[in-house]
């Protein structure tokens, strides 16, 4: 390994005076790669320009959630490359450098705009060269009950650090995340991950207390070598910012032996759903911290609608039902609605799965052809902005809503403690989206401007100044970057400002630190993508 110890320092010499430049041809770019990789003994990785690419196509694809990014037309990467180890992680970095591709690193694939696998850049650039770094092999999650944390690789997803923590622990210990088992926790922690526990425990980003990252020249730095801006800012400051981060320390929550899952369906015209709407927005923030109660809105035939309630209580199902019963009466659950569980179990059948074995599995069963957004309600919305936003639902069956609501915790951690500020202060968190299938690709264009139009139908009712987004439903309508040759060219105040029209959307009044924390850990910029924190100039 020491031909890759000065291989960091001619990195570090090369790249600190700007030096930008790529192959002319992909095959140069191919054995440049192909030969750093081998003379690091990194074995496991597929190239573009090898005969036949049945396995190139086959690594690239296994982890793309939205099939929009798997179309032919998307600029695809001259390599795929599976690091096993933390040592070939790092040296897979620099190998991508080496070769002078810009390099894309992926966890679960579950970027709503393809970032992580893909590359974009203004069209009359072109599109740079790139490498893809697949974190799947890196999913190896090592929990100490009697300390109450884990350390979980980044390519380790939700469900698999659910289940490893639930087996470690008799399920007496949980981690608070996101619902979808099949996310890859390096980009879901990267941006926050809000999910059914925080109302209790805060966000997963909030639950880490150290991190292992590989940097741009190679160091492998933790907490405390990489100081306390650069771990403030991969927890929530979005992915492919700062560096790699290998590993997560995370604090695990105590959970009781049995919780309570409420699930109900509530269809009907749109007018008496919007009514039940209008109550949840109301109650739904304001439950004990314990109780988690969201909404998935969407149209079922035209002039009509179904609300669908998902509850979590921390606790036996009739302290939940007589907590309901009192707050809202009005959406009439039964006994039957309730199913009394271990969290682990609770965490499965959240995600759509039939047992908790089936947590570990990485086999995504809802791909699809979408386009997401998001917003944040702070103040209720009047009654005739849902009968308005339910009718719409219902005269498009693809699309839907969820509404997620926040107070509790979420209300009680200060906005600068994470880049994510959205806490005190928002009611809930809104998620659109709408979907469509292979077949009906010609029409991607019309679903796509149903959905800005239906965003910008919302805008009287939501958060202003900025109008707010959550950073892990990525979304490019907010603006882009556009990086010069792959973004390699230190920073500047031109970039800077341009980010602020999508970074204080997703940041508010975090986002100049978060460019001082960039400027810092990586200042010529070599992590990038469409929506990357700049650097400041040098």
């Amino acid at each position: 390994m020491h031909t890759f110890a000065a291989l960091v320092l001619l990195l570090f010499i090369i790249f600190t005076t700007n030096c930008s430049c790529f192959p002319a041809t992909s095959s140069a770019e191919s054995s440049v790669l192909a030969s750093c990789l081998a003379a690091a003994g990194v074995r496991n990785f597929s190239l573009a320009a090898d005969p036949p690419p049945v396995s190139y196509t086959d690594l690239l694809d296994f982890s793309i959630q939205n099939l929009r990014f798997s179309l032919p037309d998307v600029p695809k990467p001259v390599a795929v490359i599976l690091p096993g180890s933390k040592e070939q992680l790092r040296d897979a970095v620099l190998c991508v450098r080496r070769a002078s591709l810009v390099i894309r690193v992926r966890s679960g694939g579950h970027s709503y705009e393809g970032l992580s696998y893909t590359i974009a850049a203004a069209p009359h650039r072109g599109d740079p060269p790139f490498a893809v770094v697949d974190l799947m092999n890196l999913n190896r999650v090592r929990v100490d009950p009697a300390e109450s944390t884990a350390w979980a690789e980044s390519g380790a997803t939700l469900g698999e650090i659910y289940y490893s923590v639930a087996e470690s622990s008799r399920s007496t210990l949980a981690f608070p995340a996101g619902s979808c088992s099949t996310i890859g926790s390096g980009g879901h922690i990267s941006g926050g991950g809000f999910g059914f526990l925080s109302r209790k425990f805060g966000l997963a980003a909030d639950n880490v207390i150290d991190a292992v990252m590989i940097d741009a020249v190679g160091r492998i730095l933790d907490r405390q070598s990489m100081g306390e801006d650069a771990f403030w800012a991969i927890r929530g400051g979005g992915g492919g910012s700062w560096g790699v981060v290998y590993a997560w320390k995370l604090r695990l929550v105590p959970v009781p032996d049995r919780v309570a899952l409420l699930t109900v369906d509530r269809p009907g015209p749109s007018r008496l759903v919007a009514e039940l709407v209008d109550t949840w927005q109301r109650v739904g923030p304001s439950l004990p911290d314990e109780f988690y109660l969201s909404v998935f809105l969407a149209g079922s035939t035209r002039g009509n609608a179904t609300a669908s309630f998902t509850g979590l209580f921390l606790g036996p199902k009739n302290s939940a039902m007589s907590v309901l019963s009192q707050r809202f009466p009005e959406l009439r659950a039964e006994e039957s609605d309730w199913a009394e569980l271990t969290w682990a179990e609770s965490a499965a059948q959240l995600a759509g799965l039939g047992s908790t074995s089936e947590l570990t599995s990485r086999v995504s069963h809802g791909k699809g052809f979408f386009k997401a957004k998001s917003d944040y309600v702070r103040t209720p919305i009047p009654l005739y902005g849902i009968i308005r936003a339910v009718e719409m639902l219902s005269d498009e069956p693809s699309a839907y809503m969820i509404l997620d609501p926040y107070g509790g915790a979420m209300a009680r951690i200060e906005s600068g403690a994470l880049p994510f500020p959205h806490r005190a202060g928002n009611l809930y968190g809104i998620q659109y989206q709408v979907g469509w299938t292979a077949q009906n690709n010609s029409r991607e264009a019309a679903y796509v401007a149903w959905i800005r139009a239906f965003y910008e139908f919302m805008r009287p009712f939501v958060s202003k100044n900025p109008r707010a987004a959550y950073v892990n439903y990525v979304d490019l309508d907010l603006g882009t970057d556009e990086w010069s040759g792959g973004g390699l060219n230190g920073g500047s105040m031109d970039a800077v400002h341009r980010a602020r029209t999508w970074g204080e959307k997703y940041f508010m009044g975090n986002f100049d630190r978060l460019v001082r924390a960039k400027t810092i850990i990586d200042p010529h910029n070599v992590f990038n993508n469409a929506q990357s924190i700049p650097p400041l100039p040098n």
